[in-house]
């Protein structure tokens, strides 16, 4: 049995879930934060069994696609401004990271 935990963004979560529970998979969602942006994604926990693994990863890379969005930039407040860029970039988000971890045992009470 394995356990997969997908790190996503909030905006493909719902659609990855409807999509994994199509598949028969059972989900836990947590609402977690971090990355480069420091914006909100989700943390998907999916347990299954160890050859389910393969189907279970194609829908989440179905589900979650990159994208390029535009960030504002944050002012060097009391930092080096040499390295300040005063105009919006384009960066990638999106996408999955996604661990799978060994389970020894498994309980459902």
């Amino acid at each position: 049995m394995k356990l997969i935990m997908a790190v996503v963004q909030d905006k493909d979560s719902n659609r990855l879930v409807n999509a994994l529970g199509e598949g028969d998979f059972q989900t836990t969602k947590l609402a977690t934060t971090g990355g480069f942006l420091k914006e909100g994604n989700t943390t998907l926990m999916v347990g299954c069994k160890d050859d389910e693994v393969d189907l279970a990863l194609k829908i989440i890379e179905d589900n979650c696609s990159h994208r390029e969005q535009m960030v504002a930039p944050i002012s060097p407040m009391g930092g080096n401004a040499d390295s300040y860029i005063p105009k919006p970039v384009k960066v990638e988000v999106g996408g999955a990271t996604v661990f799978i971890l060994p389970i020894e045992s498994f309980y459902q009470f």
